[in-house]
């Protein structure tokens, strides 16, 4: 029994190697080398998002309501894109500037649960104005409140290209 045991491999990278690659050390950054990687990030501020969502739920309101002449469909994209816009400015003003979010942000793990907080509140809102369409409302026209929701929801998909195509500047 005690031959089977000694015939495993007795180096764990054997499978690691089987290609002729081998993986880089793990090197960790200098705290001078961290300041230099942060200072090259572009700043990302969760208000800017949120500006940006309202502009497009704005324009998509007024082009709704310039094609096609109906204030009820113009307000179900208008109330659509705010069933998105909202609950992000809420989650924004969670995480940068309520008493909480300066409490905890010394403490990754603690940031992190303040964080998934303010997410859960941002869909717990987001799905109580859904559900809330049909009293505030009164002709509500489901397909553009969806289209509304859904051109402001992109926002997040916009961003994230324009951020991932701007170049970094090296320090």
């Amino acid at each position: 029994m005690s031959t089977m045991l000694q015939a495993k491999p007795t180096s764990l990278n054997d499978d690691d190697t089987e290609d002729g690659a081998q993986e880089p050390e793990f090197k960790p950054l200098t705290r001078e080398e961290a300041r230099q990687w942060r200072a090259s990030q572009p700043e990302l501020s969760p208000w800017r998002l949120v500006g940006v969502q309202w502009l497009v739920g704005l324009l998509a309101a007024l082009v709704a309501w310039l094609l096609l002449r109906s204030v009820p469909v113009a307000a179900s994209v208008l109330y659509g894109a705010a069933a998105v816009a909202i609950p992000s400015a809420l989650m924004a003003y969670g995480l940068t500037s309520s008493a909480l979010s300066r409490l905890l942000s010394g403490f990754a793990q603690a940031a992190f649960a303040g964080f998934l907080f303010w997410e859960g509140v941002k869909v717990l809102l987001s799905v109580a104005m859904l559900a809330a369409a049909v009293w505030v409302l009164p002709e509500p026209n489901w397909v553009a409140l969806l289209i509304g929701l859904v051109l402001v929801l992109k926002v997040y998909w916009f961003g994230f290209f324009i951020q991932a195509r701007r170049p970094v500047a090296n320090g």
